[in-house]
């Protein structure tokens, strides 16, 4: 069998034969979760336009206030009463008082503004019983942004407040990256679809639903999604469809040496660009990598884990090269070992685990089974020196 390669080699391949998607859209804002913003966001005018009042109370003169307390309050002549979203036409001279509401506008003349709690209204006079210096519960022109101010970045990533500033800017959408577009195709005359009948000799494929539904928690929608059997030339054929919708295409199985390890011979039937065969991992091993009219195959292990473990360490860096949100790519992180891990190395090892804070539980099961998924949130490297791991130990992890 060829030497395999060291996984960090492996994704540099691949991220040096895909490319960032360039090609923009507009989407609304309230479709924009997740997606990548393609300009700067800057503000054209300053944020509040107005001075507005923190709190419900009076506005006025601070110069009013001078030596009020409980014992000598002032008296002020109330002019009027605004809410937020309304404008006092006048300007508030020494002796007056206007009522206003939280966020309503601060009228001309008036320099702070005095909570409720503080006063005493009565037959339009309102008694003050707190002195107050100027601009105090007063929330300035431009307090949150001022004008031409670059408030979003080009490549930041939208989530709610970000979507949020946007509609602050009196933006309906988003100018932002289109989506990667990504197939997943299955292979093997083992496995049927999950509602078919389940014969003799034949298990559910959970491989099409782990990596699709995977690419959607991730922000893709995979362009195809589907199974094909254990056929060369079918296979060849469906790649060749996938090719001209796709940017990245992921398939899993018939990768390894056994004669229905089909994958090698649809390489060469579409007179592909060979990257590269077997990653020194374990599980997944055999994985394929390929350039078809322009477009990187990865071809993933059909073993369950060994498909889960190459999604997450080969496929995650491709997807954020092309959607160019490096929040994709995974990392690792250190944790303490909750339980012994007395496999020896060998080979460069990921193992399921439950990572909680600092600290990793590692569940031990033969590679092709998928049980633990359910309860796995992470990804525990074991190097290949190791000649048996205690609890306590340190190990990287990465987290799903």
């Amino acid at each position: 069998m060829m030497k395999a390669i060291r996984i960090e080699e492996a994704v540099s391949i691949l991220e040096n034969n895909s490319k960032k998607i360039e090609e923009t859209e507009y989407v609304p804002l309230k479709d924009s979760i997740g997606r990548i913003l393609a300009e700067a966001a800057v503000s054209e005018s300053a944020q509040p336009p107005f001075p507005r009042s923190p709190l419900d109370g009076y506005a006025m003169k601070a110069a009013d206030l001078e030596g009020v307390s409980k014992e000598n309050p002032v008296r002020l002549n109330v002019v009027g009463k605004i809410y937020a979203g309304y404008v006092y036409d006048g300007v508030i001279e020494s002796g007056q008082a206007l009522r206003l509401m939280t966020g309503a506008p601060i009228p001309d003349g008036a320099d702070t503004v005095v909570r409720q709690e503080d006063t005493k209204e009565e037959d339009g006079i309102v008694e003050i019983y707190v002195s107050s210096k100027p601009y105090k519960n007063y929330c300035p022109i431009g307090e949150d942004y001022g004008a031409g101010e670059v408030l979003l970045h080009k490549g930041d990533v939208l989530n709610a407040g970000r979507a949020a500033v946007l509609s602050s800017l009196g933006k309906t959408q988003a100018l932002v990256y289109k989506k990667p577009r990504i197939s997943v195709i299955t292979t093997g005359d083992e496995v049927v679809m999950p509602g078919d009948e389940l014969l003799p000799g034949k298990i559910y494929d959970s491989n099409l639903t782990y990596i699709s539904l995977r690419l959607s928690e991730l922000g893709f929608d995979p362009v195809i999604s589907k199974h094909s059997d254990d056929d060369v030339e079918k296979m060849a054929d469906e790649i060749r469809k996938a090719a001209e919708v796709s940017d990245f295409i992921i398939t899993t199985g018939g990768v390894s040496v056994g004669e229905k390890d089909i994958m090698h011979d649809v390489e060469k039937t579409l007179e592909a660009e060979h990257l590269f065969w077997n990653v020194n991992i374990k599980p997944g091993r055999p994985t394929l990598a390929f350039k078809y009219n322009g477009v990187t195959v990865l071809c993933l292990s059909g073993n369950p884990y060994g498909a889960v473990v190459n999604f997450e360490l080969l496929a995650r860096p491709v997807l954020a090269k092309l959607s160019g949100n490096q929040s994709i790519k995974i990392k690792p992180r250190t944790a303490a070992l909750e339980n012994d891990f007395e496999k020896t190395g060998g080979k460069r090892r990921f193992v399921r685990g439950s990572l909680n804070g600092h600290k990793v539980t590692v569940f031990e099961q033969p590679s092709g089974t998928i049980s633990t998924l359910a309860g796995s949130n992470c990804l525990v490297e074991i190097s290949p020196e190791n000649s048996g791991l205690c609890a306590g130990s340190k190990v990287n992890v990465y987290k799903l």
